[in-house]
């Protein structure tokens, strides 16, 4: 038996709303309460690819901050999402569209990223954080699951046919590369020397599967995946398994891992029910946001949830916010609000 909790994605999406990408500033020349622009507290959060579930659904979460909570207005940006995320907490990053950005308050990271990051290993080895005991833990969002997607009538039955294949490991710096290069590892795959890696975001690595120019896409989605349900429109796919020894192996090396089931029809093409490894896309901040606003921004994304159109807004939830949280230290207003709430 392998380890771990295993749990069932269900195939039922939510109807689709308006997506807010990114929260808006105020009008210009709106007031505060006091009569003047400054008493808005802007705040940045840092998300993913535009090709990826952070940035759609990181967008849709800003907008529920700044319509509920008082004065406070939530822009968010994208990334190379996980790595350069935490990087960010720290000082300036890059925005993909716009350049520097000078302050990141709040970030979207793969609760794995963020472990290693706290114990300086993996991506983080050679050069750590400066000071990674301040980076605090708010909640999760929803289940971040691997998904390593082939054309259904790709003669790649597994990870281990991996060797030699054109394939899409993930941005520099993301999630998903970091798990895609630990996952061919334990097949005995040399991602830099085995494979021909690309690292396009997914939405682009999706386009070269499709177009024959990749022969599997490794992502770190949502299930379903909206990158993968436009290639299965005109494709017919398979999610490649990762189960047995191998899964074992991976979880043993890192805690955040647990098992998922895909059910059959998830996507065209996929006929059975396939196991793979899922962790948590999660939210965090440092000990600088103040206590109060790590509350209401714990609170406002879990009591405000429905609110979004999102396909997966319903994952988002209170019962699952601190699964998995690992070594990660959970933020004090973060921690008030659970405690109100019954949950700690």
């Amino acid at each position: 038996m392998s380890k771990g909790r295993r749990i069932r994605a269900s195939v039922a999406v939510a109807a689709a709303g308006t997506l807010a990408l990114s929260a808006c500033t105020p009008p210009e020349g709106t007031d505060g309460p006091d009569g003047g622009a400054d008493d808005i507290q802007d705040l940045t959060l840092a998300t993913g690819s535009t090709g990826g579930t952070y940035f759609t659904l990181g967008g849709e979460i800003a907008q529920l901050w700044s319509d509920h909570i008082d004065d406070t207005q939530v822009e968010t940006f994208p990334t190379g999402a996980s790595v350069q995320n935490l990087r960010a907490l720290e000082g300036a990053t890059e925005d993909e569209e716009e350049g520097e950005i000078d302050q990141v308050e709040l970030i979207m990271a793969v609760n794995g990223v963020a472990m290693q990051a706290q114990e300086s290993e993996g991506p983080f080895a050679e050069e750590p954080l400066e000071d990674p005991d301040d980076v605090y833990f708010l909640g999760n969002i929803y289940p971040e699951v691997m998904q390593v997607v082939v054309l259904a009538d790709s003669d790649i039955e597994s990870i281990a046919d991996l060797d030699g294949a054109n394939v899409e490991i993930g941005p520099a710096g993301s999630g998903t590369e970091v798990a895609a290069r630990d996952i061919l590892e334990t097949y005995g795959i040399d991602p830099d020397e085995d494979i021909n890696s690309f690292d396009s975001d997914f939405g682009d690595a999706a386009t070269a599967l499709g177009d024959g120019q990749a022969d599997a896409a490794f992502g770190i989605l949502s299930v379903p995946a909206s990158g993968i349900e436009e290639i299965s429109a005109n494709n017919d796919v398979r999610v490649l398994p990762i189960e047995g020894e191998e899964a074992e192996e991976l979880q043993e090396a890192d805690e955040s891992y647990d098992l998922m089931d895909i059910e059959a029809g998830t996507y065209s093409g996929q006929d059975e029910e396939v196991t793979t490894l899922t962790q948590w896309a999660s939210l965090y901040s440092t000990g600088a946001l103040d206590d109060e606003t790590a509350y209401e921004l714990t609170r406002v994304m879990y009591e405000q949830a429905d609110e979004m159109g999102h396909a997966i807004s319903d994952q988002v939830q209170l019962e699952t916010a601190l699964e998995s949280q690992g070594v990660m230290e959970l933020h004090p207003g973060a921690e008030s609000f659970y405690e109100d709430e019954g949950v700690l």
